[in-house]
């Protein structure tokens, strides 16, 4: 298994920062043999349909070249004129299959990697001259594999080239017997086709290439434990850095919270410790719903707000550390609280409408709390999140 320097194996998949560190070096997936592949399967592919008027074109520049008028062959300029039209009408002729070719070569690389163009795998590298190093690259287990891949790529090639050698001997020994035009056209079809049979072997070394290479290039990425503790250690800053975002969050978080406190209907307190602030739309909700909570010093200003604005504070102490350790906020009160809650709501509803000419309401007694909700943080069917703003 891969160790680094420090003699830690590297079990560890890369990390996505790793992985993108590593295009940034150049250091992207790559196969030749799917290059190898494609270069020579599409040039075989093209010399067969381009091959007949490619080779026409380019016998008219032939043509050209040689019949030439015997007053033109003693003049130096007049030669160099029918030379240029030549290559020029030549270059014309090619540029098609040039073209094909040349969109191969640059989609073939990326096919398997993508697009990565990188300064840094190009710039110059005293210790590329080493050539110790040089033969320990050799000699490494990759040389031995290109060596292995090699041997493979001359055993089929040349097994294939035998196989087509032999299906069209019978017809090779018959183009003696052929007319000269019809034994060019015959001999320029059986290797075309011998050109991309050949060609389309290639895909077998790509088809087991391209999966290692793959492989290799995830087990060249891969991380010990430390790097990828200490990639996450840098990733995430410092811990008073992290301690700080935190802090900002929940001044963020309690600022919010208590916007919404003169929405509420009532705060139930402890009546010092804690406070809950419930609000309830019989239209809109299908319960009521926690808009604030807090202990010490954030209960504190929970009354504070909502007395300001003109909130009812309802002294409720087990029925408010209840609420506090079972329910977050913009969260339903729980179905075992409902009871409760209905009881009190029912009382402050009664006790605004008294405000308007209506009787006054009797204060109900202290609301029972189930005993799962009694016995204070982590007892209670859900309890308030890690990150808790109002602490």
């Amino acid at each position: 298994m891969a160790e680094n320097e420090d003699g830690q194996e590297k079990t560890e998949q890369a990390t996505p920062k790793k992985q993108e560190e590593a295009r940034n070096k150049g250091q992207v997936p790559r196969s030749r043999e799917l290059t190898t592949m494609a270069m020579l399967l599409v040039g075989a592919a093209s010399v067969s349909m381009m091959g007949g008027p490619l080779i026409q074109q380019l016998g008219g520049v032939m043509r050209m070249g040689l019949q030439v008028e015997r007053s033109k062959v003693f003049d130096p300029w007049a030669i160099i004129d029918i030379l240029s039209q030549a290559v020029y009408h030549g270059f014309l002729s090619l540029v098609p299959f040039l073209l094909v070719m040349l969109v191969t070569a640059l989609a073939a690389p990326v096919a398997l990697g993508g697009w990565a163009f990188s300064t840094e795998a190009i710039a110059f590298k005293a210790e590329k001259l080493n050539p110790l190093k040089g033969l320990k690259r050799i000699f490494a287990a990759r040389g031995l594999i290109e060596l292995v891949k090699a041997l493979a790529k001359f055993i089929l090639i040349g097994s294939v080239g035998a196989g087509l050698l032999w299906h069209f001997l019978p017809q090779l020994m018959g183009l003696g017997r052929e007319p000269v035009v019809a034994a060019l056209a015959h001999t320029g079809s059986i290797l075309s086709l011998s050109f991309v049979v050949l060609s389309a072997s290639l895909l077998l070394i790509a088809a087991i290439d391209i999966p290692f290479q793959l492989w290799d290039h995830a087990k060249n990425l891969k991380m010990t434990r430390q790097e990828v503790r200490d990639e996450a250690k840098n990733t995430e800053g410092k811990p008073e850095v992290k301690s700080r975002i935190r802090s900002m969050q929940r001044e963020v978080a309690q600022r919010r919270m208590m916007q919404e406190i003169p929405n509420a209907d009532v705060v139930i307190t402890n009546p010092t410790h804690y406070a809950v602030a419930l609000r309830y739309d019989a239209e809109r909700m299908a319960a009521p719903v926690v808009v604030a909570k807090g202990v010490e010093l954030v209960a504190g200003q929970i009354r504070a707000v909502a007395t300001a604005n003109r909130v009812p504070l309802y002294e409720a102490p087990p029925l408010a550390r209840a609420l506090y350790y079972s329910t977050d906020i913009n969260q339903e009160v729980p179905a075992g609280l409902y009871l409760a809650v209905a009881q009190i709501l029912a009382y402050i509803f009664q006790l605004k409408a008294s405000v308007h000419g209506g009787p006054l309401p009797v204060r109900p007694d202290e609301p029972e709390v189930p005993d799962e909700f009694s016995q204070g943080p982590g007892h209670g069917p859900s309890s308030p999140s890690n990150d808790e703003p109002v602490q």
